[in-house]
């Protein structure tokens, strides 16, 4: 018995790795300023893009852009973080099937 539930923490570690590297691959874009702002996070909720259309540079001021970017940055952050906790299920329901709170 207490081999077996060492086997499934094994499993459990092996697969946690394996969703992080999977989240490493996906990315999500948050938007500001009807898309002069965009921000790219991954499912890990890194930020690697950052684009800021030269139009809004021209014609706002540096609070107007840093109120964007800030806006872009956390609307990809809500989106990275939906997809983790969709990623966390599925592996929970993989793990531990008809487990109480895993929606079976």
């Amino acid at each position: 018995m207490f081999g077996d539930l060492m086997g499934k923490l094994g499993e459990m570690q092996q697969r946690m790795e394996d969703m992080k590297k999977r989240l490493d691959t996906i990315t999500v874009i948050g938007e500001a300023g009807s898309g002069l702002v965009k921000a790219t996070v991954t499912g890990n909720r890194k930020l690697v893009n950052l684009q800021i259309s030269p139009e809004l540079i021209k014609d706002n001021d540096t609070e107007a852009i840093e109120d964007l970017v800030t806006v872009a940055v956390n609307r990809a952050l809500e989106q990275a973080e939906k997809v983790a906790e969709a990623e966390s299920t599925a592996m929970g329901k993989d793990m531990l099937p008809g487990f109480p709170g895993l929606g079976m």
